[in-house]
């Protein structure tokens, strides 16, 4: 059986602040950055995986990653559901560091971009993308991969089989469908906070030329220019093209609620992270006075007990799942089967360094195994930093085109790795400013 001999962690960082991409009312000068992890196999492939951040920081997130070195380096290269599954308890259950988390934040982060790089080396060794290679296994090593502790009061086992065995008869039409044609995307490209008017009116017209039904922008810097800048959005997109708002966690419960009703006339069709993503009855109260407004959290939820209690407190009508916040594929396959549960479709957070790349194999996986529906889905797209990846991410006529090559679509160029290595690569070390 062949081992994982070695684990690498390496510190990438874009400085994406220098032309404000990225920017919003909370995180106003962000550098992406990844804490970018390799699994190595005594005969290959390897596996790749990630946990993003905006900067600094990023060399406490690879610091945790390392921690869990024993816990995978020696051991065997995992190839099915069984393994998988085996690895993720293991890295949860560490006791000692569950300590820091526990499942949640920068310790929790560091398990997911494990997990995430131990799917990739999986799906290659098949030679099959991540979404296809979930999508053919059976319910019961779904199931199997899950861990239904905290959860069973919101959805069991049985319960998740049956979700899993429903979906399974259209299975392969479903698979050829997604790769005919793709899953609708939004642009977030247009609304960032730190873009003037007229940047905002020419990438917001672009997006729409370009085949998306839906933009976001960026709120919370001041509602004055919030209300003045979804005028002029709307006034370009026309009626028909959805807009949603985001505001990043920027408001108290009360103030959420004002502002939105001032943006309410140019019918914004969901807010995003309105408030503290911890606030599951803050979510709720600002969703009962906003109704029809949708409210939409996720990038920032810490794990699937949060995601459930959203789901049963009715404060969310959008899930946003996260491939590098939670732990991993095996936790997010917990949360697609909540959203599932409660009927609640999922439109993922993307983005960042690495987000679109890997948030389409979930969404395929969703729509193949899960839900078994694209109605009202669709996943974010900002156009910046996929060519960095050796299978990045395309959208063609509004649509993610189906990942085809194996593996997560994780691993980045090695030009790029040494040129934005912090803080000795070139990037960092030069004059480039």
């Amino acid at each position: 059986m062949a081992k994982i001999v070695d684990m690498e962690v390496l510190d990438i960082r874009f400085p994406t602040s220098r032309e404000l991409d990225g920017s919003d009312a909370m995180n106003p000068d962000p550098d992406y950055s990844a804490a970018y992890v390799v699994l190595h196999a005594d005969g290959g492939p390897d596996g790749y995986g990630l946990a993003f951040t905006i900067g600094r920081g990023n060399d406490v997130q690879a610091a945790a990653i390392r921690a869990l070195a024993p816990h995978v380096v020696g051991r065997d290269v995992p190839t099915d559901a069984a393994a998988l599954g085996e690895l993720s308890r293991r890295l949860v259950g560490d006791s000692q560091f569950r300590w820091l988390g526990p499942e949640k934040g920068v310790a929790h982060m560091a398990i997911g971009a494990i997990v995430n790089a131990a799917w990739d080396m999986a799906a290659r060794r098949a030679d099959l993308p991540v979404w296809e290679f979930a999508a053919r296994m059976t319910p019961e090593e779904l199931v199997s991969l899950v861990d239904f502790r905290y959860l069973s009061d919101a959805l069991t086992e049985q319960e998740a089989l049956e979700i899993l065995r429903a979906a399974e008869p259209g299975r392969a039409e479903r698979i050829a469908q997604v790769k005919e044609r793709g899953y609708r995307a939004y642009s977030t490209s247009p609304g960032w906070l730190g873009y003037s008017d007229a940047k905002l009116v020419r990438l917001a017209g672009q997006a729409v030329a370009d085949g998306f039904d839906m933009i976001k922008l960026k709120v919370g810097g001041s509602v004055e220019d919030d209300v003045r800048r979804m005028k002029l959005a709307r006034e370009t997109v026309g009626p028909d093209v959805r807009i949603a708002v985001d505001a990043n966690q920027r408001w108290d419960v009360a103030t959420a609620i004002g502002w939105m009703k001032a943006l309410a006339p140019y019918d914004p069709y969901w807010i995003e992270e309105p408030t503290s993503p911890d606030d599951v009855l803050g979510h709720a109260a600002i969703a009962k006075a906003l109704a029809p407004i949708r409210v939409a959290t996720g990038e920032h939820v810490q794990n699937r007990v949060v995601f459930k209690q959203l789901l049963q407190s009715g404060a969310i009508s959008v899930l946003q799942l996260d491939a590098a916040r939670v732990g991993g594929v095996n936790e997010n396959l917990a949360i697609l089967l909540l959203a599932a549960k409660f009927g609640v479709p999922v439109c993922p957070h993307a983005g960042g360094v690495g987000l679109c790349e890997l948030v389409r194999h979930l969404s395929l996986f969703d729509y193949v195994a899960v839900s078994g529906s694209d109605v009202d889905r669709s996943i974010e797209w900002v156009d910046h930093l996929h060519e960095h990846f050796t299978d990045p991410a395309v959208v063609r006529d509004g649509r993610y085109l189906a990942p085809a090559a194996p593996g997560f679509s994780a691993r980045m160029h090695d030009a790029t790795l040494r040129r934005f290595r912090f803080p000795d690569g070139p990037e960092w070390t030069e004059d480039v400013q």
